[in-house]
């Protein structure tokens, strides 16, 4: 029983019940809606979460120190219509260059937040609404009520959405999902098996453990929203591929998703606990429902958001009672050893 205890963790199950909720969700909406289980559903709601899963990646790096990152759709808009618009003056830029630049575009935007947060000692959640409000500002100044179109941009950015890598009979991956795929994959090995991973979910387990430990916390706050400013620009970039035509609404609405999928995968809002795959099958989750209920019952944008708003209070809620009482569980045979040992 306890090494079935030490092989998984309670976040696990977090992720195998997501897993689950995702084969009933398809199972009653391919019962319910004529042709929903096919390939024009799979490429359109992993486009959708090649996007929003990005930028979730970075939320929980944000979440597991006890943070959160609101600017981040501000981001997501600021760095498509920028990237966008250099490309269109300049077709000829490189692809290596375009993703440079939404990174750093992004990383900058990210390095503000950070620096407020970390060293002006600024509440998370304050500073980034301020930021999300002048970030969109950016925009609206800098776009001047212009719009980047599809036929001003390069062939390879227009195609890229459209490619296949690799097909399994009419089901295809395309580019920017793989794309989010790896970048989740490479994340959930940083996360798990190098010296910053195990000190982010350290200072979010216990910040004033982890500085008198030593823990440079300021720095690794710094670099958890640099990191999340980073991928919101790659998620910028990707949002440019997927839409083509980019306005100064751009990515308005995706911080509300990315913070649904990092709680409903799993992440833990107090910070210490989580993992990018789970957020990254919150996002896939919630996707699907919205997709299937749009179909189904024909609901609107705005009973979607509502819906993410539930979500999220019930994602809370059951890591607060269930997920709770599991690692309490988890650590009991650890707490009697230890009483046992003192005896």
């Amino acid at each position: 029983m306890n090494t079935w205890r030490q092989r998984i963790r309670p976040e696990q199950i977090r992720e195998l019940s997501l897993i689950g909720l995702i084969v009933i969700a398809l199972l009653i909406f391919g019962w319910q809606i004529e042709n929903f289980l096919s390939a024009r559903t799979f490429n359109r709601i992993t486009s959708s979460v090649a996007i929003v899963g990005m930028v979730a990646i970075g939320q929980t790096l944000v979440v597991l120190t006890r943070n959160i990152d609101l600017s981040v759709g501000s981001i997501v808009g600021f760095t498509a219509y920028f990237v966008g618009a250099q490309l269109a003056a300049n077709n000829g830029l490189p692809p290596l260059v375009a993703v440079g630049l939404a990174l750093l575009v992004g990383g900058t935007m990210g390095l503000i937040n950070g620096l407020i947060v970390a060293y002006g000692r600024v509440p998370a959640i304050i500073t980034t609404l301020g930021t999300l409000a002048i970030y969109r500002m950016l925009l609206i100044n800098y776009a001047n009520a212009r719009t980047i179109t599809v036929d001003s941009l390069p062939s390879w950015v227009v195609e890229l959405s459209r490619q296949n890598l690799f097909s399994i009979g009419d089901f295809a991956v395309r580019p920017l999902f793989a794309i989010t795929v790896v970048a989740v994959v490479v994340f959930q090995l940083v996360l798990g098996y190098t010296i910053f991973g195990r000190r982010l979910y350290a200072i979010g387990s216990n910040p004033e453990a982890a500085r008198f430990a030593g823990l440079p916390a300021q720095r690794m706050v710094l670099a958890a929203f640099v990191l999340c400013g980073m991928l919101a620009g790659l998620a910028g970039f990707l949002f440019l591929a997927r839409f083509g035509n980019i306005t100064a609404v751009a990515g308005q609405g995706i911080e509300l998703e990315s913070v649904a999928a990092v709680v409903v995968g799993g992440v833990n809002t107090f910070g210490g606990s989580g993992t990018v795959l789970g957020a990254l099958l919150g996002a896939f989750l919630i996707d699907l429902l919205g997709q299937g209920l749009l179909r189904w019952l024909g609901i609107s944008e705005f009973w979607r958001d509502a819906l993410l708003g539930l979500l999220i209070l019930l994602a809370v809620a059951s890591d607060s009672v269930i997920l709770g009482w599991l690692r309490r569980l988890w650590a009991a045979p650890a707490l009697r050893a230890e009483v046992g040992h003192e005896r």
